[in-house]
């Protein structure tokens, strides 16, 4: 039995979401999603509430019916509020500016690294070593961070590079005499 699957979604104020042909719509104040289920999960929209369930008992539709309502759930968080991720700059010159509509990074090398800001997500230089990438999609900005997180990922030794703000970076000890 899936844990996750037999809760369902509650729509907050301000969103509205339809069904139909197991295509899940939600609009709200950041745009509107959809979201395609797979076939062998049922969804239903009862009240403020959308419920998936299995239409079959075999391993496959139970793992749909908890992926299913976690896709779900991300489509209306992320066109009521939204979802966020921060990364910052730890290194000696290192620093972000946004110039129109391109993101600058300068991380140590010999150039600076220009990187587009897709139109579907708001990217934001809070401070020099700061970065806030926030968009209705939760892949999309977690891909995008990683994105820019893989230009310099951290080193263990120093720690410099660029790193999710709340991610701890375990540090190894250098050479002994």
């Amino acid at each position: 039995m899936s844990r996750v699957g037999k809760y369902p979604v509650d729509v907050p104020k301000g969103v509205t979401v339809t069904v139909a042909n197991n295509v899940v719509t939600a609009k709200g104040k950041l745009g509107e999603m959809t979201y395609q289920c797979p076939d062998d999960v049922e969804t239903t929209l009862e009240g403020e509430r959308v419920w998936v369930r299995p239409k079959a008992t075999h391993k496959q539709a139970r793992q749909h019916w908890g992926t299913t309502r976690a896709q779900i759930n991300n489509v209306v968080k992320g066109v009521g509020e939204g979802f966020t991720k921060k990364l910052e700059l730890v290194g000696v010159g290192y620093k972000a500016q946004v110039q129109g509509k391109n993101l600058v990074l300068s991380l140590g090398y010999s150039h600076d690294i220009t990187y587009p800001i897709p139109a579907d997500l708001k990217i934001v230089a809070l401070a020099p070593t700061q970065v806030e990438v926030s968009g209705a999609s939760k892949q999309r900005v977690g891909q995008v961070a990683s994105e820019l997180r893989g230009f310099r990922p951290p080193e263990p030794y120093k720690g410099k590079g660029v790193k999710y703000a709340d991610e701890r970076i375990l540090r190894k000890e250098g050479k002994k005499k």
